[in-house]
């Protein structure tokens, strides 16, 4: 079957969010991780059957829903898990918030390694927990750990750590030794580990496999919290649906726990797009890929070519995210100036980076979009 990925679907007079942002100025929204791809046709089908049930009480997975995420892992990792160490979740920074909430107390620290997705440090603040962050390094063209400052970083008052696996936003795929080594330094602090793995199903660099951090030892599962969701790989997420896999029974006891009263329900065409997503969309998602890396193989193109002065600085190994180090432009605030030329980028100082030195792309867009966006990021550099 052959899937679109080039049809340009009118977004701008939605409910798009992310559209929405530049409503009535020519600046393409290349910011909020969410794809302009119409979701996979199998998606489409499931959802147009479940609407025309026409009932749309409180819901409940089926057995159906949660088999068909437990037969996902299993495929697509070797990963075995029961469908009671799933809990359903309306979004994942939901989960960020419940966990900072049921596994540290007010004061307490929890630990993450950045830049990172903006709400990893925003969580535990809300809930009057400090946040504390470990630049990554660059080395030989690769984001490391800092090994002697995450040690460094631990105090009494360090209760968890956040792992973010593939990483947003500088599109890493975490190896099995790195993340042996970061089990190792969890289970030695008694931090509880929560690992967002919402990008697993992005893997861009076809040697490259994703791998689940619980799967690593019986003694690492017990204290892991994995978050995962069809939304970002099947373009679903405003149906709101994510869960988090708990192998631990006392981890998932207090885990939902935090969870009474302030979580809401999922709702049902959620559970209905979620199962159809691991259920009939490989192909799509094949194509998917094949489609991100030729956006991805775009971009290094016409940066190394046309844009001097901005940097890729690593491999774009997953996500359709790309961190591009704009520092050697001396631009007081790179955000404004790429507006001002019709391009709308993330500000790097929400990751924890330093402002003006990054900004973060999104290639989830049709060819002719980024192909426009690139265009005039280069007219934006001739204007310096």
């Amino acid at each position: 079957m052959i899937f679109d990925f080039d049809t340009a679907i009118p977004r701008a007079h939605s409910d798009s969010q992310k559209w929405q942002k530049y409503a009535g100025r020519d600046i393409l929204p290349m910011w909020v991780a969410d794809m302009d791809f119409k979701c996979p046709p199998a998606i489409l089908a499931a959802l147009h059957e479940r609407v025309d049930h026409g009932l749309f009480g409180y819901s409940r997975p089926v057995k159906s829903t949660v088999d068909a995420v437990v037969a996902a892992m299993e495929r697509n990792y070797g990963w075995k898990i029961e469908g009671s160490w799933i809990v359903w979740l309306p979004g994942l920074v939901v989960a960020l918030n419940v966990t900072a909430q049921a596994f540290a107390e007010p004061g307490d620290e929890v630990l993450t390694l950045s830049p990172v997705y903006p709400p990893f440090m925003s969580a535990p603040k809300n809930s009057a927990r400090a946040s504390v962050h470990v630049p990554f390094e660059l080395q030989a063209g690769a984001w490391t750990i800092n090994w002697d400052a995450l040690e460094r970083a631990v105090t009494p008052r360090t209760k968890l750590f956040y792992l973010c696996n593939p990483h947003n936003p500088i599109a890493r795929v975490w190896r099995r030794e790195e993340l042996v080594r970061l089990a190792d330094f969890c289970v030695r602090h008694n931090l509880v580990l929560c690992s967002d793995e919402i990008h697993c199903d992005l893997i861009l660099d076809p040697a490259l496999k994703h791998i689940p951090t619980a799967v690593l030892s019986p003694e690492i599962a017990a204290r892991t919290i994995t978050l995962m969701a069809p939304s970002k790989t099947y373009n679903v997420p405003g149906l709101g649906t994510s869960f988090a896999i708990i192998s631990d029974a006392a981890l998932r006891t207090r885990f939902v726990r935090a969870t009474a009263g302030i979580v809401a329900e999922v709702n049902n065409l959620g559970y209905v797009a979620c199962e159809a997503a691991y259920r009939g969309c490989e192909p799509w998602r094949q194509a998917l890929l094949a489609y991100l890396r030729g956006n991805r193989d775009l971009l290094l193109t016409t940066v190394a070519r046309d844009l001097p002065g901005i940097v890729i600085e690593a491999p774009i190994e997953a996500t359709y995210l790309a961190w591009l180090n704009v520092s050697a432009l001396g631009l007081a605030d790179p955000i404004a100036h790429f507006e001002q030329h019709g391009v709308g980028l993330s500000e790097c100082a929400y990751f924890g980076a330093a402002r003006g030195t990054y900004v973060r792309m999104n290639l989830g867009c049709t060819r002719a979009t980024l192909t426009t966006a690139l265009h005039r990021m280069k007219l934006a550099l001739a204007a310096r």
